[in-house]
């Protein structure tokens, strides 16, 4: 078994860390604070998914593919949610769940 990280993969890795961290920073600031929509609990079921995805992607997973596309839906969801509200940082970590889904899905 190789243990080589393609550029595929090393740019998927890249983007569920990326937006690990986003998720995180708008969790931060929208925690306890009132939402019409589930941002900001949607930040930690992404981050928590793109941080095991991440992993699963460096270690080789039987099972990574499958989490690349849980962690696409997910991300798809979280985005719609943040990306719902005005501020910067729900901007941003919307965003970030964009391109992390197209990473994903393509690695699924």
């Amino acid at each position: 078994m190789s243990h080589h990280l393609d550029q595929a993969i090393r740019d998927c890795i890249a983007a569920c860390n990326a937006c690990a961290t986003a998720c995180a920073e708008c969790f931060s600031h929208m925690a306890g604070k009132h939402s019409d929509n589930a941002c900001p609990a949607c930040c930690i079921d992404c981050a928590a998914l793109c941080r095991l995805c991440a992993d699963a992607m460096a270690r080789h997973s039987p099972f990574a593919n499958e989490l690349c596309a849980l962690c696409a839906k997910v991300c798809d969801w979280c985005a719609e949610q943040c990306g719902a509200h005005d501020m910067a940082h729900c901007q941003r970590c919307a965003e970030a769940c964009r391109r992390c889904a197209e990473a994903c899905r393509a690695m699924a």
